[in-house]
């Protein structure tokens, strides 16, 4: 059974940083891939970054490139999300999703995650001044 904990959100001003760590278990094979997604009050989910745990391959959104970091440890089954110069827009709950035995790439890591991925419960990020 996979199993995906969330951790680390919390109340930032814009500017600031938060690190979320993302505890997968159960993923077994090379081709695993972790991602966090983010909803806002109002908006559609929004697929942010993923990574494959196998080569470390990592996938941003335009909206966070530059600014958030997406990193693995496998020893750990341990994905983390860093997210740098916080903005107001990036106030939403986080959702750390898992998916097996599909070979992502840029332009299909958003939809093959968020139709056939296994979720986490979420974390609340709120960036306010």
């Amino acid at each position: 059974e996979v199993q995906l904990v969330e951790s680390g959100g919390g109340l930032v001003r814009p500017g600031g940083s938060l690190r979320l760590s993302c505890t997968a278990s159960g993923f077994q094979g090379e081709n695993v891939f972790i991602g966090w997604f983010r909803q806002a009050p109002g908006k559609e989910r929004e697929g942010i970054s993923c990574i494959s745990r196998r080569d470390g391959s990592t996938f941003y959104a335009d909206s966070v490139k530059g600014r958030f970091t997406i990193s693995r440890d496998n020893a750990k089954n341990e994905v983390s999300l860093l997210m740098n110069n916080l903005k107001l827009d990036d106030t939403g709950i986080y959702y750390c999703v898992g998916l097996k035995g599909y070979d992502l790439g840029p332009l299909t890591w958003i939809g093959f995650l968020n139709a056939f991925g296994s979720w986490g419960q979420g974390t609340q990020v709120t960036v306010s001044s």
